[in-house]
C-alpha cells in the first residue's frame, strides 16, 4: 500500500513548493489532500486516514500544534492508527531541542531537498516499525508525543505548563480528592474515565483527550486512545497471543493494551 499524506499550510505557494520537493525525494508518497488551516487539517485527517500529516506550526483556526493534539486523539481503526507528524516552521526556536528527541519531526521553511530527504527516511523507518515491531529497535529513543506537544504549546504561549495535581472523583456515593501522584492509570469508556490507585477505583467525567493536556506528560504516558498510565507504576511489558503489547501495573491486576501508534514507547521490550 502506498504511504499517504496530507499537507497543511495557509500559504498556497508553500504547499506547492512542499508538494514538489516531496515528489522529488519521495516519489512513492501519495499526497491525498491539502489544508489551508488547522481545522481543515483535522477534518481531512479524519476523512482520509493518512499515514503522515505535515502541519505548518502557525495557521489560522487551529495552530499546527493544536491540530496535532486533536489528530492524536482521533479514534483508531484496525487499519489505521495515529499518523506520523511533521511540523513545518519558519522559526528556529521550534526546531532546536524540542524536536531532536521527539516522536515528531520538523522541516524549516523554505523546505530544502536535503532536509526533506532526511525526514522521508525517518518516516519510512517509523512506519516500518509499526508494521514490524522488531524494526523499532533500530529507531532512536523518543519521548511520547504529548510531551513534545506540551513543550511546543508552552513555547508558543511563553508560559510554562501548569499540571493537574488533584483529581476530584466519585467513589461510590462520596466525592474524594485524589492526589494525581497516587494514580496508577486512567482508562476511559464512552461516558466515564476510571481513576485507579492502589486502594481506590473512582470515576470522573473528564475524557482522556482533556487529561492529556492537563497531566504532566513526563509522569503519564498515553499508550492508547483511551488509556494513560503512570510511568512510575509500570512493572513490565508483555504480549498476548495476538502479539499486542500489554503493560503490567504495580498495585493493580489490570493489563493495559498498547495500541500500535504507541508501541515505539517500549521499543526492544
Amino acid at each position: 500500500m502506498p504511504i499517504r499524506a496530507i499537507l497543511a499550510d495557509d500559504e498556497r505557494l508553500m504547499r506547492e513548493q512542499l508538494r514538489a520537493r516531496l515528489t522529488e525525494v519521495w516519489p512513492e508518497l501519495e499526497i491525498v489532500a491539502e489544508a489551508k488551516n488547522g481545522l481543515e487539517a483535522v477534518a481531512l485527517t479524519q476523512e482520509h486516514h493518512p499515514d503522515v500529516c505535515l502541519l505548518d506550526i502557525r495557521m489560522p483556526g487551529l495552530t499546527g500544534v493544536e491540530a496535532a493534539k486533536q489528530i492524536a486523539q482521533l479514534p483508531e481503526t484496525e487499519d489505521w492508527g495515529t499518523p506520523e507528524i511533521v511540523f513545518i516552521t519558519a522559526y528556529d526556536q521550534y526546531a532546536v531541542e524540542a524536536f531532536e528527541q521527539g516522536v515528531a519531526d520538523y522541516v524549516l521553511k523554505p523546505a530544502e531537498r536535503e532536509r526533506l530527504q532526511l525526514t522521508a527516511e525517518r518516516l519510512k523507518k517509523r512506519l516500518a516499525a509499526r508494521a514490524d515491531p522488531s524494526a523499532a529497535a533500530d529507531l532512536p529513543s523518543s519521548q511520547p508525543l504529548q510531551q513534545l506537544l506540551q513543550r511546543l504549546s508552552s513555547l508558543q504561549s511563553g508560559q510554562p505548563p501548569r499540571h493537574l495535581e488533584w483529581i476530584q472523583a466519585s467513589v461510590g456515593p462520596e466525592i474524594r480528592m485524589i492526589p494525581v501522584s497516587e494514580v496508577l492509570f486512567f482508562i476511559s469508556d464512552e461516558k466515564y474515565t476510571r481513576v485507579q490507585t492502589e486502594t481506590v477505583e473512582a470515576l470522573i467525567r473528564k475524557p482522556i483527550k482533556e487529561l492529556v493536556d492537563e497531566l504532566d506528560p513526563h509522569l503519564f504516558w498515553q499508550i492508547h486512545r483511551s488509556t494513560l498510565v503512570n510511568v512510575k507504576a509500570i512493572a513490565g511489558i508483555g504480549r498476548d497471543f495476538r502479539g499486542r503489547q500489554l503493560v503490567s501495573v504495580r498495585g493493580a491486576k489490570d493489563k493495559l493494551e498498547v495500541s500500535r501508534s504507541y508501541t515505539h514507547l517500549f521499543k526492544g521490550m
